[in-house]
């Protein structure tokens, strides 16, 4: 299907809304499928949205594809106030778009910006987000077999501080890429590490939540492992040093006979969605 958008000045912010129509040539994303890979690209659209004085969140729509503008003083720039998510947005063979359960990131957004004392869209805005800008960058879903449209929201403190202190402004940002497939040729197994020196989180600390500091940590890890031809690394427990967490960006799962174990959720594991969703449908299929 072959679509262009038709833009009209939405409010005084210079917010942007689209739908999509026939008639526009893909020609120029097309070609693209073949070499996608895992960096940004260039879409058409961001959603962005900012608080209110009262914590809430208003007057949220699209914009180009573009730099925004921060302080340097910015809470997210100097303490790293700011959460993340991930969702995908999948083309189906017959052509309908698939969004995976939005409404769980909004909810896991909502409980992590608690944690780090900030305002969060409620799930409805969130989701309505999510949404107008699959669609405005609809025409950049990849086909099934070549990848999908990686949607990232982000959540940070954008207003000024110096001291430690919550930021006095808050900006909700969505923008999308195309990414291939994770694994080309159908799943194949992959050689992970298990790390001993570096942990991926600590009781009492941020584990639990996608908070944007979770991830710079465990790059040095990452990156020794990959030197040294592993796909992944497999961390530890960080009192003990003897039991399995999770892998860099993934929950674990161990399974044997008819038993599917994975680590129980306790403050240092990501409560994923797909975990859940595995666990969900493990327990239908009579698994232990």
């Amino acid at each position: 299907v072959q679509h262009h958008l038709q833009l009209a000045a939405a409010s005084s912010h210079g917010w942007l809304r689209a739908t999509p129509s026939d008639g526009h040539s893909e020609t120029s994303v097309d070609k693209r499928w073949d070499s996608l890979a895992f960096n940004p690209v260039k879409t058409d659209y961001i959603y962005v949205m900012k608080s209110c004085k009262d914590g809430s969140f208003s007057n949220g729509g699209l914009r180009p594809y573009g730099n925004i503008e921060i302080s340097p003083s910015a809470a997210v720039l100097n303490y790293g106030q700011g959460i993340i998510e991930n969702l995908k947005a999948y083309k189906n063979k017959n052509g309908s778009i698939i969004l995976f359960r939005v409404e769980e990131n909004g909810l896991r957004m909502r409980v992590g910006a608690d944690r780090m004392c900030m305002p969060a869209p409620t799930i409805e805005q969130f989701v309505e987000a999510v949404t107008s800008t699959e669609s405005a960058n609809e025409r950049w879903i990849p086909p099934s077999n070549k990848g999908f449209l990686h949607v990232r929201p982000l959540l940070m403190g954008n207003g000024p501080v110096l001291s430690l202190t919550p930021a006095p402004e808050f900006i909700f940002l969505i923008y999308v890429t195309p990414v291939r497939n994770y694994f080309e040729g159908g799943l194949k197994p992959i050689n992970v590490v298990v790390e001993n020196d570096i942990h991926r989180a600590t009781l009492g600390g941020v584990g639990n939540i996608k908070a944007i500091g979770n991830y710079a940590g465990i790059m040095k890890a990452q990156a020794k492992a990959k030197a040294n031809g592993f796909s992944d690394v497999l961390y530890l427990d960080s009192i003990h040093n003897r039991y399995l967490e999770e892998v860099s960006t993934a929950n674990v799962f161990v399974v044997k006979d008819n038993t599917i174990s994975t680590p129980v959720l306790g403050g240092t594991i990501l409560p994923g969605i797909t975990r859940k969703s595995i666990i969900e449908i493990a327990h239908s299929q009579g698994f232990k």
